[in-house]
């Protein structure tokens, strides 16, 4: 396995050079599409954790948004996403057109990586910290998608162009170690980023924080494998040793986006508007599946009016997988995407304007997960009120208020914490519903791990009972390590699962 750092289209631009958001829009042609330079720390810490933010944008979102029950195709885009709509496997490793998230992941890890060299020739513990804690992430999302993973041997360039793999869980494992390095490492750091920091400013305890998230978002995975209960309290506990909790805000990247072409947010420009204000083909081809649109209905949701726009008074969705011309299904006879444009010029729910941050990990999802920690009894606390926290906080974020008014939501009968019969079900729906279009991909997760909304399997699929896994080894991996990926057994997408999706 070889990478060169940054070929991919996600990293084809020139980094930056300065230290402020604006001058590093200033002096580059690309914000979202940097590329290795033999450059300052300051100004290759920014180009990483801006590649880390398009790629849960953009790649992420579009997987999770089809495989997680949130989206489907209109008749203008029935061509569109079929390998994900028919769960063709070997479509979705091509090389050449398929979805790259083995290259964008490792091509990302590599950059870390070399940022991480440097930073401890420098002795700067900041940047080292941070690196580790984004590495975790990205070879989290590995695991997520591919199961076994090469970890060690993985970041070596030329000097190993065979590295093994190691298994799913013992990358896991090895994963929270590195966070649980890199918050030591930001503890005792003296020199700290300010501005390229384009997550948390340079702000200790923010990334403590959201190393703690990772962590706790990692073991709960973990929830349905028995034999890790040991190991997870052992973690928990490191976690409540810490002190420092969970995030109190959403963990955003925004390197001063602008309205021009590939300096926009990523999610804005990849899915609704380009820079003159043109709607682009994503936003004829994607609609909101009838499944979402009858779950905020059964639940009296207003997000859903925040998030799509109606078609004669109706909100009106597809059905995942179709792949024939009805008319019920064209764009002009469905629920488009709600933007800045349909919403009087003011922000929407999720689209929200062209500058708008880039979401890693929402308030809202970090209180859904403690919820499920507290009802599991792995952390203190009440696990209503986390859960009314998550609601809230969704609300805040898409209704764009400091403290909406989400009182007659929560009050339902039917979204009581205290009147479920089922508590974690109650909460994943819950979070399902927050994560739409934030983070789509963990919506996946957690369908896989505990099935949960009971998400309708494509129209397309190749089986009543196939439902996609994972992700299969890329081409290019089997074209350079071919055997230590055969020697990883079955990794269809329909067949095998990843080493913590045990239902």
């Amino acid at each position: 396995m070889k990478y060169t750092i940054i070929k991919s289209a996600l990293f084809a631009i020139t980094l930056l050079t300065a230290s402020s958001c604006k001058d590093f829009l200033d002096v580059n042609d690309n914000p979202n599409a940097p590329i290795k330079e033999n450059l300052s720390l300051n100004a290759k810490l920014p180009a990483a954790l801006v590649v880390s933010a398009v790629n849960e944008s953009v790649q992420l979102n579009q997987i999770g948004g089809l495989w997680g029950g949130y989206w489907g195709t209109s008749n203008e885009g029935v061509s569109a996403f079929t390998a994900l709509k028919t769960y063709n496997g070997p479509a979705i490793r091509d090389t050449r057109d398929g979805i790259p998230v083995w290259e964008s992941n490792y091509n990302n890890l590599l950059y870390y990586k070399e940022i991480l060299d440097q930073a401890n020739v420098e002795d700067a513990r900041f940047y080292a910290g941070i690196c580790k804690i984004m590495m975790a992430h990205h070879f989290f999302t590995l695991v997520d998608f591919y199961n076994n993973v090469p970890f060690s041997d993985a970041l070596n360039g030329s000097v190993n162009l065979h590295p093994k793999y190691e298994s799913g869980k013992d990358v896991y494992a090895k994963s929270v170690d590195l966070i649980t390095e890199g918050i030591a490492d930001i503890k005792v750091a003296s020199l700290l980023p300010t501005t390229d920091d384009v997550l948390f400013k340079g702000d200790k305890s923010k990334w403590t924080k959201f190393g703690n998230t990772l962590k706790l978002r990692a073991l709960l995975k973990q929830s349905e494998v028995s034999s890790q209960e040991s190991y997870i309290k052992q973690e928990i506990s490191k976690i409540i040793e810490e002190g420092s909790g969970f995030l109190s805000e959403n963990a955003a990247v925004n390197p001063g986006y602008l309205n021009t072409a590939a300096k926009m947010n990523p999610f804005y420009e990849t899915f609704y508007r380009n820079n003159a204000g043109v709607a682009i083909a994503n936003y004829a081809n994607i609609r909101p599946t009838q499944f979402l649109i009858n779950t905020y209905k059964a639940y009296n949701d207003p997000r859903l009016q925040q998030n799509y726009t109606q078609v004669s008074g109706e909100f009106k969705g597809v059905l995942f997988g179709n792949n024939t011309i009805v008319e019920e299904f064209a764009a002009f006879n469905t629920s488009a995407l709600k933007g800045p444009l349909e919403n009087g010029n003011q922000p929407a729910g999720i689209i929200k304007s062209f500058s708008q941050s880039t979401i890693l990990i929402s308030l809202a999802e970090t209180a859904f997960l403690e919820a499920e920690a507290i009802e599991r009894k792995w952390i203190s606390g009440n696990a209503s009120e986390s859960y009314q926290k998550g609601i809230q906080a969704s609300f805040n974020y898409l209704f764009n208020q400091n403290n909406y008014n989400a009182q007659s939501y929560i009050n339902q009968k039917s979204v009581i914490y205290t009147e479920a019969s089922n508590k974690i079900q109650q909460i994943i729906t819950q979070k399902w519903l927050a994560l739409h279009n934030i983070n789509n991909i963990q919506a996946w997760n957690d369908y896989r791990r505990l099935g949960y909304p009971a998400i309708p399997n494509s129209l397309s699929s190749p089986s009543s009972g196939a439902y996609p896994l994972r992700f299969m080894y890329p081409e290019t991996e089997i074209n350079t390590n071919n055997a230590n990926v055969q020697a990883q057994g079955e990794n269809g997408v329909l067949l095998a699962r990843v080493w913590w999706d045990t239902k």
